[in-house]
């Protein structure tokens, strides 16, 4: 078959095409074409030969439109999230129900919208008053705290709610039931160390209510768990819990001194200090 393209060598319209090869050469200087040996293949009404893969498949004879695998994919990150926080089926389906009430059904796909449902649970947890630290869930999630602190103003704000005042002491006492830390006490030592917890946050309420709530937690664990021989580290405390190492010693240190106030206007309690404080404590509380 001869071409009328001109030869890249010689210039004259001499091409044929060799029979084995398909290459283009000039019937003239002998000069092989490039890239002239493509055919383009069409096939008929059916198309092309070939095993065909259709977008929006799952499993054999099911075929999901696009929103319905949106859907369907957006549920399964929510049930992954429900269990990997605990929650029961009843307040799970208070944040698919909450989730589909903002997206008006849509849900969502993309980085967005684990963070999204995370925050959905975070405030599901705070309407029923019960302890949920962020931290927890932007650690499970793998986000920012600050980005998933936004998404829960923004949620709180679509949906026009008032979340009741953060509560220091369910979040103590879901802390030290859960702090790995803490998981050898036995029930009555526990229950001991949450009425320690309860007299030191009405002794200092002011310092509890000027300080940030979860590096506070996280000192007054170390401090109760000290007055009742239970060996933990700070540093393994604070990581339990998502904060800062250096924020849970400051808290941990201003405790100890804020104590050391409380007992010396007590009689007999001038001699009381920071490095005795831990001895002293139960003349304290």
């Amino acid at each position: 078959m001869e071409s009328s393209r001109p030869c890249k060598s010689c210039g004259k319209s001499a091409l044929v095409s060799d029979d084995i090869t398909g290459n283009l050469v000039c019937a003239l200087c002998g000069i092989v074409q490039n890239f002239e040996n493509f055919q383009a293949h069409f096939g008929g009404i059916s198309g092309p030969t070939g095993t065909f893969v259709r977008v929006g498949t799952s499993g054999t004879g099911n075929v999901y439109n696009y929103k319905q695998r949106k859907i369907y994919e957006a549920q399964k990150i929510i049930d992954d999230l429900m269990y990997k926080l605990g929650f029961s089926a009843c307040r799970s389906n208070e944040v698919k129900i909450m989730a589909e009430t903002i997206t008006e059904g849509e849900y969502g796909q993309g980085d967005w919208f684990p963070i999204f449902i995370g925050a959905c649970a975070y405030v599901v947890m705070r309407k029923d008053n019960k302890s949920l630290p962020i931290v927890d869930v932007a650690a499970l999630i793998g986000c920012d705290i600050h980005e998933l602190g936004r998404m829960v103003a923004w949620v709180v704000n679509f949906l026009e709610l008032k979340l009741s005042e953060f509560d220091i002491v369910n979040s103590f006492e879901r802390s030290i039931r859960t702090c790995p830390s803490f998981s050898a006490v036995s029930d009555d030592k526990l229950e001991r160390m949450l009425k320690q917890w309860i007299f030191i946050v009405h002794c200092l309420v002011k310092w509890f209510l000027t300080r940030r709530p979860l590096p506070v937690v996280a000192a007054v664990l170390v401090f109760v768990a000290q007055l009742n021989q239970v060996e933990v580290r700070i540093e393994d405390v604070a990581k339990e819990l998502h904060v800062a190492v250096s924020t849970s010693r400051l808290r941990y240190k201003e405790l100890l001194e804020s104590l050391v106030k409380v007992a010396q206007v007590l009689p007999l309690g001038k001699d009381i200090t920071v490095k005795n404080i831990v001895k002293n404590a139960p003349f304290v509380l």
